[in-house]
């Protein structure tokens, strides 16, 4: 991959690592509910659905879900189900009480590994950004190189932008802990609320 078009593909990656979604929200709420040492299995669990997102848009599985209506719309209704199942249990949790929890030791409640799943799902689950990557990728790839170091290129550069964005913002949440702490169960209930209109507003997107 040449210089120039990394560089223009580190953009693009940029660009759509900051736009909202899921896993950006997911990053927030718990950076804020575990501190942001936990939150980093979330955000890892993340990456690797991205990378794997990345490997079937260039193994052409994102162009079969444009010319495939029923899978698409199966993958919708999935992906939103599991944004509005998340939601429900943001929304059933407990108020927060941050002053009085300890993010080093808070492993004994919450296991690194359920973290893991739930940023992986959050990711994996969503055909939009399938078929986004499968419009997008193709523009920077070179059919006369080697498709596997191209791809082993532009899946890290990507995975380590979300991680960089993501982990910005569990460290952000993770200051502003007492300002949340005080909002209580608001904020589980507005993070919740956009979770759960995600997922509604998922199935009925072109």
């Amino acid at each position: 991959m040449e210089l120039n078009t990394w560089l223009i593909y580190l953009v693009a990656a940029i660009g759509l690592s900051i736009t909202p979604g899921p896993n950006s929200l997911l990053a927030i709420t718990h950076g804020a509910l575990y501190g942001h040492r936990l939150t980093v299995f979330t955000i890892l669990g993340g990456a690797l659905g991205f990378i794997i997102l990345v490997a079937l848009s260039m193994l052409g599985i994102g162009a079969l879900l444009k010319t495939s209506a029923q899978a698409l719309f199966l993958l919708k209704w999935i992906g939103g189900a599991y944004l509005i199942w998340l939601g429900i249990q943001l929304w059933r949790a407990p108020a927060l009480h941050l002053e009085s929890t300890d993010p080093i030791n808070s492993t004994q409640k919450t296991k690194p590994f359920q973290l893991f799943k739930t940023g992986f799902f959050a990711a994996i689950s969503n055909p939009k950004a399938l078929l986004f990557y499968g419009a997008f990728l193709p523009q920077f790839i070179n059919s006369k190189a080697s498709i596997f170091n191209q791809f082993i290129i532009m899946s890290s550069t990507f995975a380590i932008v979300e991680i960089l964005f993501e982990y910005f913002l569990a460290r952000l949440a993770f200051k502003i802990r007492p300002w949340l702490n005080q909002t209580g169960k608001k904020f589980n209930r507005f993070c919740a609320s956009l979770f759960i209109l995600m997922g509604l507003a998922l199935p009925f997107t072109n």
